[in-house]
């Protein structure tokens, strides 16, 4: 019972927080040279530091700095100049050291806003504060259910550099929740900061929900783990709601908590109790000097920053005259902003090209389980492709066929593949008419039945055609010339 805002059941109110945790954009981990790169062979991007080989001195990425630093900016947050790490201590198979490194204590920002608006499909807006940003390494991976009562661990992605964002409990349902992710999602992705993606892990949401009737304190709050969808980040905190809702009515009270999601039953089950900060025995991180920033560097990385998502959505609506919609599917993708407007620059039509793009070319490589970042039809390939259609030397559906070819690896231009596969459309008008003729004359009853107002009739006579011409014909030119021939 996912809502905009409101009351649940016309008595309870949810209050949600989240905390996020993004996978930085660097080739290498937060502390080590390794390689941070995805789904290479297991534990086979591992050094001695992140191993915690004894001895190891960790040595802080900058470019790691920098992207966390441009993400607290767009964010609004308070950079602070300085900064340190400290030591997360827990004991599981995938953390080497039993500790994480991380900034409790003085993190690398603070404050900072999220706004939601119409800009984002709302018809109300609203401010979600931002509590801090901070440093973090990521832990390996424990991998269960390969082996029966044994777990197995990938260290690949222990170390990798993780920012870590949590905001204040200003979240009132599930779908706020669900925008808010995303708006972080395209802000990082304009930034070039983290990619986003949390079908590979590189974007984690833990979600702390508690509810309250509106005039009585806060209720106890649970934490959902490790949530790697925004459509299972809606369903998990709705089924969180609608729990402590449940057992409020039944006179149960609510314990404090970390629980998981089951996606097959839209559950949330109990995990453990809930950790606290004493539990973690945080420490200073002794290996690591603090992390000083000049005003210099800070005014450098600021006056850097690339035009951000509400105000790309602004420029594209005024000057393409697209709509909040199309705006939005395209910066859902990594790099879909810059395809369009590469596509759109030699004065093409903003709507056939965006139709292009989100309706025929992503739904292509979904399909194959293609990557955008790998998209193998350059800006050029594609524009051709559309004016091919546009001027009518191939039929739309020509032109789908030809974007598979590319797809599957032609580099050529719709121009070329055209001329050389003899596949222009044909437009004479003379011609057409012969060959409209021959199919009249071939099926005398379904003529008729078009004489008599039988429309599906037509479109099937259509199809007759545009078989006899293996597809080569112009539809719109077909349509006019059947109808010019047996109805006038």
């Amino acid at each position: 019972m996912a809502q905009k805002h409101g009351l649940y059941h016309e008595r309870f109110e949810a209050v949600i927080g989240l905390e996020i945790h993004a996978q930085i954009n660097s080739k290498s981990k937060l502390f080590s040279s390794s390689s941070a790169s995805f789904n290479k062979p297991v534990s086979s991007n591992v050094s001695v530091i992140d191993a915690a080989f004894p001895g190891t001195i960790p040595k802080l990425n900058k470019k790691c700095v920098d992207l966390a630093v441009a993400t607290a900016f767009a964010l609004s947050g308070e950079v602070q100049r300085i900064s340190s790490f400290d030591r997360k201590h827990y004991f599981y198979p995938d953390l080497p050291a039993g500790y994480q490194i991380t900034q409790h204590y003085a993190p690398l920002s603070v404050g900072g806003q999220i706004r939601l608006s119409s800009l984002d499909g709302l018809d109300f807006e609203k401010v979600i504060r931002i509590k801090q940003l901070q440093l973090e390494q990521d832990t390996g991976k424990s991998i269960r259910d390969v082996r029966p009562g044994m777990t197995f661990v990938d260290l690949n992605r222990a170390g990798i550099g993780l920012m870590e964002i949590v905001t204040e409990p200003d979240i009132r349902s599930p779908i706020e929740a669900g925008l808010v992710v995303r708006k972080l999602q395209a802000l990082m992705r304009a930034l070039g900061s983290s990619d986003g993606n949390m079908e590979e892990g590189s974007l984690r949401c833990d979600v702390n929900v508690s509810v309250h009737e509106p005039d009585k304190t806060f209720g106890v709050r649970c934490e959902i783990k490790n949530l790697n969808s925004i459509k299972f980040l809606v369903s998990a905190i709705d089924a969180e709601i609608q729990r402590q809702i449940q057992d409020i009515c039944r006179g149960v009270s609510i314990v404090q908590e970390t629980r998981g999601y089951d996606v097959s039953s839209s559950r949330t089950y109990r995990l453990r109790e809930k950790e606290t900060a004493p539990d973690y025995r945080y420490m200073p991180e002794s290996d690591l000097p603090q992390l000083i920033l000049s005003e210099d560097y800070l005014r450098r990385v600021k006056d850097s920053l690339p035009e951000l998502p509400d105000d790309t959505k602004k420029r594209l609506i005024k000057q393409y005259n697209l709509s909040l919609n199309d705006v939005s599917t395209l910066l859902g993708e990594s790099g879909g902003i810059e395809y369009f407007e590469k596509v759109a620059a030699a004065g093409r039509n903003p709507q056939h090209v965006v139709n292009w793009i989100t309706h025929e070319l992503w739904g292509r490589l979904n399909s194959r389980e293609i990557r955008f970042q790998d998209n193998p039809v350059s800006t050029e390939q594609l524009g051709s492709l559309i004016d091919c259609v546009i001027d009518n030397t191939i039929s739309g559906r020509t032109g789908k066929d030809i974007l598979n070819q590319m797809i599957d690896g032609d580099n050529r231009s719709a121009f070329e593949i055209v001329e050389a596969s003899g596949l222009r459309q044909l437009s004479d008008p003379d011609e057409l008419s012969k060959i409209c003729m021959t199919i009249i004359k071939r099926f005398p009853q379904q003529v008729e039945s078009i004489r008599s107002g039988n429309k599906n009739t037509f479109q099937w006579l259509v199809g007759q055609v545009m078989r006899e011409t293996k597809g080569k014909a112009n539809p719109a030119l077909v349509h006019k010339t059947l109808s010019d021939l047996i109805l006038k």
